[in-house]
């Protein structure tokens, strides 16, 4: 007589085999995250311990992560570099250097902010950009797999989901967050705004384009509100402009733009409709 189920076991056993990564790589995810932004930011520490010794001890524990992860993904990426956990570690005072100005940042840009500490500690959009900049580090150096676990970590927990490739300057400021989307290939500058709801996409999502720009470049000191939808790897927003909230937008601005929605309501057989248009004003 047939196992019960034996087709589907011997299915799934298959399936396993051929694609398993072991539970260790989704665990680091958390693990590292926890560990680097209680490492930089004592908000986020259990307790507070300002001696040397601690902190070499918390350096020594996200350096152990991080290796203990590159053996788990070795089998599977043949060639990673040993060396890739000690690269990050080098990498992690300008990462704190560049999260404190972001930190900073959204505290002079949100007027309901009493203090960077506050920002640290409570703000969803600073949490997700400090996940993107870990991931990031990570993208950059060619480690696998671990900088996309990561900004879906931050997408579970803030709504923003920003491609670790995604190349973002100093003072990024991302206010509310929640349903914030930015692109593998955007360029983002200097002192840039955003807004909840704001999507920086592609114009097309084809599976050949994958090694293209596909997505926008935002300049330095730009503001999007919210819900604002720039698309294309050709569209180029330039530097301090102004986004306003629901443009739709697929191809470039010139610099000092101000780019608003204008709403107006004409009559059409005998009725009214309202109907929205962009206007650019430089």
């Amino acid at each position: 007589m047939d196992e019960p189920n034996g087709r589907l076991i011997q299915t799934l056993l298959e399936a396993r085999q051929r694609h398993c990564f072991p539970p260790d790589v989704r665990a680091a995810a958390p693990e590292l995250i926890e560990r680097v932004l209680a490492l930089l930011f004592p908000h986020f520490s259990e307790r507070m311990d300002c001696s040397a010794v601690a902190v070499r001890s918390e350096v020594a524990v996200v350096e152990a992560v991080l290796t203990r992860a590159l053996g788990t993904l070795t089998p599977r990426y043949p060639g990673l570099s040993p060396e890739l956990p000690g690269r990050f570690m080098q990498q992690l005072p300008d990462l704190y250097d560049w999260l404190r100005q972001d930190a900073e940042a959204i505290f002079e840009a949100d007027p309901a902010a009493r203090s960077v500490d506050e920002v640290i500690l409570t703000y969803p959009g600073f949490y997700a950009i400090a996940i993107y900049r870990v991931a990031h580090a990570l993208h950059t150096l060619g480690f696998p797999l671990l900088p996309r676990l990561l900004t879906e970590l931050a997408h579970q927990r803030t709504g923003v989901d920003i491609h670790p490739g995604a190349t973002i300057g100093r003072r990024f400021v991302i206010d509310h967050g929640t349903g914030v989307v930015i692109g593998e290939t955007t360029l983002i500058g200097t002192g840039v705004k955003i807004y909840q709801g704001v999507t920086l996409g592609a114009l097309q999502v084809q599976k050949d384009l994958a090694d293209k720009k596909r997505h926008p470049t935002i300049e330095d000191e730009v503001v999007v509100y919210a819900n604002a939808t720039i698309l294309g790897g050709t569209t180029v927003v330039g530097r301090g402009s102004i986004i306003a909230g629901n443009a739709f937008i697929t191809h470039s601005i010139p610099p000092e733009s101000l780019v608003t929605r204008r709403s107006e309501v004409r009559p059409r057989h005998g009725g009214a409709e309202e109907f929205d248009e962009l206007e650019y004003h430089i």
